[in-house]
């Protein structure tokens, strides 16, 4: 049966996971759409009650006319830092630019975070596969279902070979920050999806088919409700694939999760 609770007894500014800093250099926002611009409304609520800052928040959408861009959050005159800026492009593309010169860009800070939407393509992984067939492009480069199911609750494979993966198998609330008492079960949250992800490599090399990895997106709460992945795990991802696959062939788990839910994807180098 799927359920629905009240978020009211959560305190968003007291039960976080640890932050890299409570200052930020960018922030992308992906998509400027309901989710967008609920995130983007919890972090100007954060900003003015002292809890974070940021040098810039991009909010990235197809449309020049999200929901975003046609409310007062591009000009919000009581933000103590820069009001929200709207980048016109597609999410694939926007990656493909911002993350690939990140590495050299004099803007870059090691704080730098991603907000990411909930129904959003696996944009990290399509975006490390992307390097690698850039970086090899004479070797066979593609994207692998998992060998066996991994162990959750819920799990389904999509036709693109994605595999979703959830420790719930009740609806969650947008903003449910997976504080360490469940609000759904009431008691103590004793899942959490990077260690799923580890014991998936662990035990592939017993099944016939090694993996490398895993290399984990871990996306975990930073105040009011809005989760975020470091910028540096998309870098440090593509530096592990390049280093990898450098001397042969290699299969790698590449994962982008919260807490309790999780997108999966193999790439496999040839």
């Amino acid at each position: 049966m799927r359920q629905l609770w009240s978020m009211a007894d959560v305190e968003f500014e007291n039960d976080t996971d640890a932050a890299i800093s409570a200052h930020y250099g960018t922030i992308v926002v992906i998509g400027g759409g309901c989710y967008g611009s609920y995130y983007v409304r919890q972090l100007g609520r954060a900003n003015r009650a002292g809890a974070l800052s940021w040098n810039r928040i991009l909010v990235v959408d197809r449309s020049a006319d999200c929901l975003v861009a046609t409310s007062e959050q591009l000009e919000d005159a009581t933000l103590k830092s820069p009001a929200p800026e709207l980048v016109v492009a597609d999410w694939g593309q926007f990656f493909g630019e911002y993350l690939s010169r990140w590495r050299r860009a004099h803007d870059s800070h090691e704080s730098d975070a991603i907000v990411p939407s909930p129904l959003m393509p696996h944009l990290l992984y399509e975006w490390v596969r992307d390097r690698a067939i850039a970086r090899w492009p004479d070797r066979t480069i593609s994207t692998r279902p998992l060998a066996t199911k991994p162990d959750t609750p819920w799990e389904t494979a999509a036709p693109d070979g994605t595999h979703y993966v959830s420790f719930a198998t009740w609806t969650c609330p947008i903003n449910c920050i997976e504080p360490k008492t469940c609000p759904h079960t009431r008691s103590e949250r004793t899942w959490t999806m990077p260690r799923a992800m580890r014991e998936i490599v662990d035990q592939s090399s017993t099944k016939g088919r090694a993996l490398a990895g895993p290399l984990v997106f871990h996306c975990t709460h930073r105040a009011y409700g809005v989760g975020m992945i470091p910028v540096m795990e998309a870098i440090s991802a593509d530096m592990f694939i390049q280093e990898t696959a450098a001397v042969g062939p290699a299969e790698i788990l590449v994962a982008t999760v919260s807490h309790c839910h999780g997108a999966a994807n193999v790439l496999s180098i040839g």
